[in-house]
């Protein structure tokens, strides 16, 4: 046996947690054991699987964030038909999701559902990825890390197939084949490291920014291997990493590096910071404060809304600090042993993410930043026990540190994880459903207000009437002067028509800059429409100031006021255009049309 094999041999022995005697996870004897322990496993992924699909109706119909769902409906689209991200749109992070979305538009075609599914498979891959991760420890934690991050991830943005939670299911796996190159026979491990470093480049592919925690997760997992497993897995990173060069080939080095580095690092934060820590006694985010409109009753006391989300900020921290030190403590002590690598390696990683609790500080950004740290703390707690209090039976260990885990989501942050989940779920029997179906051309989104969804129905078809198929449209808030959010999902609805500018994704301090060429962009356009529902946006940043008035000047010198469609004032989910005839309220939207045809050339 050659010195790498016996070092397997080793690591192997001593990767067998102490917890784990061998008839605990053992196939036992056929007709020796009861149904459940046979079939545990299966059970498990069963349950999980239940959770999923519980409120999976709802989550299908319901809204999902009107800019961010509407660009990863519209970009895979665009692609598609030949556009290239970073040069005909903005797009501030890698190619890696439009690529994939592009891929299952191409097979299934381009609908509102197939983009959710996509989004449903990147948050199942995560969660089944850390019950992978969490399996050493016995399937009953396992599951408990699952349901935890079901919970967590899933209620704040619904199955938009962002590239965030893409990113994080290839990361998690990432360690996994790691941790698997580590512990198997030098032939099997070569393979998984190969496999590791495919899936961490598709990771770095959807967002560059988790380099970060992608590598000091990685770095952990495979300290001490192999030279011959190192070169597998650098093989496999190069690989995962290669299409960046087709996109850096197409698209070019210097709008990729300001599109993907400087408009998000440099230009976006300011007008999308929150204050840190959040404050306790109002929410500060706009997104966040009307999501608040729509919850139903819970019936156990619980804090304010904004008082969880301060906690849920502190608690961030508290988790990775939890994971951070139970691994490093279990690491130092057992060296050779798996299941401390694998608790250090999952809390590096989870430590990397930490700047996404900071860069905006609501739920969407908490639950990205949170969720492999609040999974996972139920192995560090039960870790932790087993060197505290020995004498508690293994079983036992694991109930209190799941149980805790489970219990402290319901005492800290109930809104936005069981309540929001609970409410998904009614959903799904038609129970408490407050989002309204707008349909055009075959195509469905879903919008959280009734008196914009009426609007919107009569807004399309008069689209339609004035702007031939081919014509370019242009859709941004009301004041072109602050770009703090789009209707990006119009262009979605209105698929003949082609975006007639850069910033599909409208973000303060980008779009409506002195030289962001929107002023020109407009003038391209054949058709616009001004959505007035983001008026009132408020935050305390930098989306309040007022930025080139060039666009608005361009509007009025080459566009007519064609119509205008619902009412800012109405009750959402009443609606009436009487107040806005008596001209005492903004209409919703507005159309406007060319006032002469526009130059080709």
């Amino acid at each position: 046996m050659d010195s790498e094999a016996r070092t397997d041999a080793r690591g192997r022995a001593a990767g067998t947690l102490v917890d784990e005697q061998p008839a605990t996870d053992a196939e036992p004897r056929s007709g020796q054991a009861p149904f459940w322990r046979r079939h545990a496993t299966g059970l498990a992924l069963t349950f999980i699987g239940a959770l999923f699909a519980l409120p999976l109706r709802g989550l299908l119909r319901l809204q999902g964030p009107p800019m961010e769902e509407g660009f990863m409906l519209v970009f895979p689209e665009q692609v598609l038909e030949g556009a290239v991200p970073n040069v005909d749109f903005l797009h501030l992070y890698g190619p890696g999701s439009l690529w994939g979305l592009a891929g299952a538009f191409q097979v299934f075609g381009t609908s509102l559902v197939v983009e959710r599914l996509v989004g449903l498979a990147q948050i199942v891959g995560l969660v089944l990825g850390l019950f992978a991760l969490a399996r050493p420890w016995g399937r009953a934690l396992a599951t408990c890390v699952a349901v935890v991050a079901l919970v967590v991830i899933t209620p704040p943005i619904g199955l938009t197939a962002l590239a965030w939670n893409g990113a994080l299911a290839f990361g998690i796996w990432a360690i996994w084949a790691a941790l698997e190159a580590r512990r198997s026979p030098p032939r099997s491990a070569r393979r998984w490291a190969l496999v590791s470093g495919v899936l961490a480049g598709l990771a770095l592919l959807y967002r560059p920014d988790l380099v970060v925690a992608v590598g000091a997760g990685l770095l952990v997992a495979l300290w001490g291997v192999g030279s011959d497993r190192r070169r597998r897995f650098l093989a496999g990173l190069a690989l995962g990493l290669a299409p960046y060069l087709v996109h850096l080939a197409r698209a070019g080095i210097e709008p990729s590096f300001r599109g993907m580095v400087l408009d998000p690092v440099l230009l976006l934060r300011g007008g999308r910071r929150l204050p840190i820590p959040p404050d306790p006694s109002e929410l500060a985010g706009f997104l966040q404060l009307s999501g608040e409109t729509y919850l139903f009753d819970w019936p156990l006391p619980t804090p304010t809304t904004a008082q969880q989300l301060t906690m849920w900020f502190f608690l961030v921290f508290v988790a990775n600090a939890v994971l951070l030190s139970v691994g490093w403590w279990r690491a130092r002590a057992d060296r050779m042993a798996l299941g401390p690598r694998v608790l250090l390696a999952v809390s590096c990683f989870s430590l990397g993410m930490l700047p996404q609790a900071v860069q905006r500080t609501d739920s969407t950004h908490f639950a990205w930043a949170s969720t492999v740290a609040l999974a996972f703390l139920p192995v560090a707690l039960a870790e932790a026990l087993g060197r505290v209090a020995p004498g508690l039976r293994a079983g036992l260990r694991r109930a209190l540190a799941g149980g805790f885990v489970l219990l402290l989501l319901l005492a800290v942050i109930p809104t936005f994880t069981y309540r929001r989940y609970a409410d998904i779920s009614a959903q799904t029997f038609g129970k408490h459903r407050l989002s309204f179906p707008v349909t055009n051309d075959g195509r469905t989104f879903y919008y959280g207000r009734l008196d914009a969804a009426t609007a919107m129905r009569e807004l399309l078809p008069a689209v339609e009437r004035i702007a031939p198929p081919g014509s370019r449209l242009f859709v941004g808030p009301g004041d072109l002067r602050r770009t703090p959010y789009s209707d990006a999902f119009l262009y979605y609805l209105l698929p003949e028509l082609e975006p007639a500018t850069y910033y599909i994704e409208m973000d303060p301090g980008v779009a409506n800059r002195d030289d962001s060429g929107l002023a020109e962009d407009l003038a391209s356009a054949d058709v616009v429409i001004l959505s007035r529902i983001w008026d009132d946006w408020r935050e305390p940043n930098d989306s309040r100031e007022v930025g080139s008035a060039e666009p608005v000047g361009v509007l009025e010198e080459q566009f007519r006021l064609v119509d205008t469609f619902g009412c800012a004032s109405q009750s959402s989910f009443e609606p009436s255009r009487q107040v806005c005839r008596d001209g005492a309220a903004p209409p919703l939207y507005e159309l406007y049309e060319r006032r002469e045809p526009r130059d080709p050339g």
